[in-house]
């Protein structure tokens, strides 16, 4: 790993005494001064540069870091402990390497390290200067410190381009400890209490992101299909739109996760082949789909595609299944009954094709079971796609074909573990999956949905679509799980 570059960091002003609540011994922790903030950034790149690669949102895994580069640095607390905040450009040697990531760190800085934070969140001690000796580490696992995140949040603070923002109703508590959440994909999460649960984006990108937009919108026209927005907080980055750092909502702290809740039913039908009762929950989870896509449709802009537009989506899926085939030619022999059917799309709607803001991501982990009803999280979309694209209008059935796969994948857990071949455990996932599957798509449509049965090309090219991405996860990531979506790509290839 090459030397971290020795940029300054852009300072922003720090609290008060007043604001931090903080009284006695400062140090180690970040002096009020631009000097004092820029040392222990110097100081900290070391250990960030060795800490970095090995957490679950790291999107660079396997490529050496050239530079870390601070973007910007602002103290929200001094002390002991302290709390950094840091927005830092990570950038990967090569030609083609482009102009790095922007990563949010939240740094708590101690003279001694706290009991609630544990080994993998600990970057390692300060050597050198004021903060010699001083533990280092990930303040998202120090209940202390993400409390005192939270109440920056209530009181609606700024500090320069950072700015903390409350949306209009009730006060926010703001002496409440925040836990880290433990099961974390591409951001992390603090909860506080029973209350609320606050989101924190990790990679960043200029620009608002769509799960903080459309959790604005559908809670502004009074969905409740989703947690209430509470509060966020953003960044103004130079020459860029406010760029979208966390968010805090409504915790739902009665609910079931739909992922969960499905493998139940799944595990059930080993003892009891019983249909059970899952198919009401997959068609009123159609139902709460097809509402927020109509409250989407009614609260954000809208477009129709023309023959040329959908030629174009048409031909962005078979070049991602040309990349495909390249990462995994296995799918090769499929490709031309795969190509077909994104052709047939293109000729099944010369008259147009809807578009509209859409979750992007869908599946049964992102919906949860409370006692009012189904509701639905984290609208970012697919986090690996740049925000632009994300915040695109897009066909609102990709959110339906995207749960069907869902339901492929839970149903396949059945197998999972069974010596051999088990022909009468398939047939069982099989008839789960399709009951599931038509539950849904009836729910969708008696929603006020588009009726998915009526049009078979779109739906078949965007299921596909979906299982060709899955190829490719599940050949880098978990190769046991490739063939779950193989066995779609096999079956949706025979439609065609």
């Amino acid at each position: 790993m090459s030397e971290p570059s020795r940029s300054q960091a852009h300072v922003h002003r720090e609290p008060s005494d007043a604001a931090t609540g903080q009284v006695g011994t400062r140090a180690p922790g970040v002096r009020r001064t631009a000097a004092g903030v820029s040392e222990l950034v110097q100081a900290a790149l070391p250990l960030i540069a060795e800490w970095l690669p090995t957490q679950r949102w790291y999107a660079g895994k396997g490529r050496p870091i050239a530079a870390l580069t601070p973007v910007v640095g602002t103290p929200l607390q001094v002390g002991d402990p302290a709390l950094l905040h840091l927005l830092l450009r990570v950038e990967h040697g090569g030609a083609t390497a482009g102009p790095g990531d922007v990563y949010q760190l939240l740094l708590g800085i101690r003279s001694e390290q706290p009991a609630s934070v544990g080994p993998m969140a600990v970057l390692g001690r300060l050597a050198g200067g004021t903060y010699d000796g001083a533990t280092l580490y990930d303040a998202v696992h120090d209940p202390e410190l993400t409390g005192r995140l939270l109440e920056h949040l209530a009181t609606g603070d700024r500090f320069g381009s950072l700015s903390f923002r409350r949306t209009p109703g009730p006060g926010l508590p703001g002496n409440l400890p925040g836990r880290a959440c433990t099961a974390e994909q591409s951001n992390s999460s603090v909860i506080y209490d029973t209350e609320f649960i606050l989101k924190l984006f990790r990679r960043i990108s200029p620009g608002t992101n769509p799960d903080l937009e459309l959790s604005l919108a559908l809670s502004r026209a009074g969905s409740t299909r989703i947690p209430r927005v509470a509060a966020w907080f953003e960044c103004r980055l130079e020459r860029s739109e406010p760029a979208t750092l966390g968010l805090l909502q409504r915790y739902l702290a009665d609910a079931e996760d739909g992922w969960e809740l499905a493998l139940d039913q799944v595990a059930r039908l080993k003892g009891d082949p019983s249909p059970g009762n899952f198919a009401i929950e997959a068609h009123r989870l159609g139902r709460a789909t097809a509402e927020v896509h109509r409250v989407l449709a009614r609260s954000m802009p809208t477009a129709r595609l023309d023959r040329a537009r959908i030629a174009e989506l048409a031909g962005a899926m078979a070049d991602r299944l040309d990349s495909a085939v390249t990462a995994v030619p296995g799918l090769m022999r499929y490709r031309p009954a795969l190509r077909a059917a994104f052709q047939q799309l293109t000729a099944a709607h010369l008259d147009g094709l809807p578009v509209q803001r859409i979750h992007g991501d869908l599946h049964l982990g992102q919906a949860m079971r409370t006692p009012q009803g189904w509701v639905l999280l984290d609208f970012e979309g697919e986090p690996a796609k740049p925000l632009a694209e994300r915040r695109l209008p897009q066909p609102a059935l990709r959110d339906v074909a995207a749960m069907l796969r869902s339901f492929d994948y839970a149903a396949a857990h059945l197998l999972a573990g069974a010596p051999g071949q088990d022909p009468e455990l398939a047939l069982l996932a099989s008839a789960w999956a399709a009951r599931n599957r038509a539950a849904y798509c009836a729910g969708y449509t008696a929603g006020g949905g588009v009726d998915p049965a009526g049009t078979p090309e779109l739906m078949r090219a965007l299921e596909i679509d979906k299982a060709v991405y899955e190829v490719v996860y599940e050949a880098r990531h978990r190769p046991s799980w490739l063939p779950i979506p193989l066995a779609a790509i096999n079956r949706l290839a025979d439609t065609v």
